[in-house]
């Protein structure tokens, strides 16, 4: 067969190279580029698709239709006094079961405690001042032993400690002894911001920042509103958890030391380089709570804030489908093969053969 009824019988079963046949490659790429984000209007939008747009073959040409863009999460607006800072001397109020007993240990006991032991001092002082001054005895006494103060000022502080020890390796066991966790987090600092990451979720991360105030963000960028939070707790990227669940943090660090701390939750936990520290919380009232690093990590170690949102079950499972994430036992999609682009199905196998073998006798004919 010379070259002519070689270059006949390609044409004819449609695999003559582009430039056999008078076109040029960069004329096949635009359209073909074209006709690959194929969607449910595709072929009204590029009539002079090529044929490979309706490829029935699985593969990389074969995308989804476009739903059009994802609605945005609705950020609920922080409560003032709730999470936050407020001006208050003592602890903020608790949402979390290890935080609300921790601090009723601290103000029912501890406290309690510490007056009454500072109350019984300073009587002791007054009377010893009174009781023992020049004028009321002249003649001061020469004992140098007491039995039974001795055997009292012994006993009394082993007895305070031990009043002090049997709720606090209470609370220690209920903080470090967690129950099964429904979600875990794991939790990266950094310098200077923190990056979130969801491996019971696709493994999704992200990527949490302070925003600036209005008048120090470059135009065009975003800054910090009060629905986002207080001056210097207020981040662009929040944590969101779910209501009601018992939620694991994995903590640590790409590069020195921090640390992750909520004071609502009663959590504060370093974050070391190449160790991973484990602390849980559960919330049950849905909100928005601020913490910050609380170890001193570099120059900006006060502008790395911490903003949790606890969120529903159910707008916890919109907020991760929104990050591209997927929720336990849910069947994601599946992904498109992309090596069965290249594979030729047996249906399509005698198809594409037929017209070479009708053309062998016309190329012959011409011989």
């Amino acid at each position: 067969m010379n070259v002519r009824n070689w270059l006949i019988a390609l044409a004819a079963a449609g695999m003559v190279p582009a430039a056999a046949q008078g076109q040029q490659a960069p004329t096949a790429a635009p359209q073909q580029a074209a006709a690959t984000p194929a969607g449910p209007n595709a072929a009204a939008a590029n009539p002079s698709a090529t044929p490979a747009a309706t490829d029935p073959t699985p593969g990389a040409s074969a995308v989804a239709p476009a739903t059009g863009a994802a609605p945005a999460f609705d950020y609920a607006k922080p409560t003032p006094g709730i999470g936050q800072p407020d001006g208050r001397a003592g602890l903020q109020d608790q949402f979390t079961p290890v935080g609300r007993e921790a601090s009723a240990f601290h103000n029912n006991w501890l406290l309690v405690l510490c007056a009454a032991i500072s109350l019984l001092v300073l009587a002791l002082l007054v009377w010893t001042i009174l009781r023992y001054r020049r004028g009321a005895n002249p003649t001061p006494s020469r004992t140098s032993h007491n039995t039974a103060v001795e055997v009292a000022w012994t006993l009394l502080p082993v007895l305070v400690l031990v009043a002090i020890a049997v709720p606090s390796i209470r609370l220690i066991r209920h903080q470090y002894s967690p129950p099964p966790a429904d979600l875990t987090i794991k939790v990266v600092g950094n310098q200077w911001y923190w990056t979130y990451q969801y491996p019971d979720n696709g493994g999704f991360e992200i990527v949490s920042n302070m925003l600036k105030e209005k008048g120090e963000a470059a135009a065009g960028t975003r800054f910090r509103t009060d629905d986002d939070g207080p001056r210097l707790l207020a981040v662009d990227e929040r944590m969101v958890i779910p209501a009601g669940k018992v939620v694991k943090f994995i903590v640590t660090s790409n590069d020195v030391i921090h640390s992750f701390a909520m004071p609502a939750f009663w959590t504060k936990t370093d974050a070391n380089p190449g160790i991973l520290n484990e602390t849980w919380v559960k919330v049950d009232r849905p909100g928005v709570y601020f913490g910050q690093c609380s170890e001193l990590c570099g120059a900006r170690h006060g502008f790395m804030p911490i903003a949790i949102e606890v969120v529903s079950p159910e707008r916890f499972a919109q907020w991760v489908a929104l990050k591209g994430g997927t929720m336990p036992g849910a069947t994601p999609a599946a992904a498109p093969d992309s090596t069965a682009a290249t594979t030729v199905s047996p249906a399509a196998a005698p198809t594409a053969a037929a017209p070479a073998n009708s053309s062998a006798p016309a190329a012959g004919a011409a011989n």
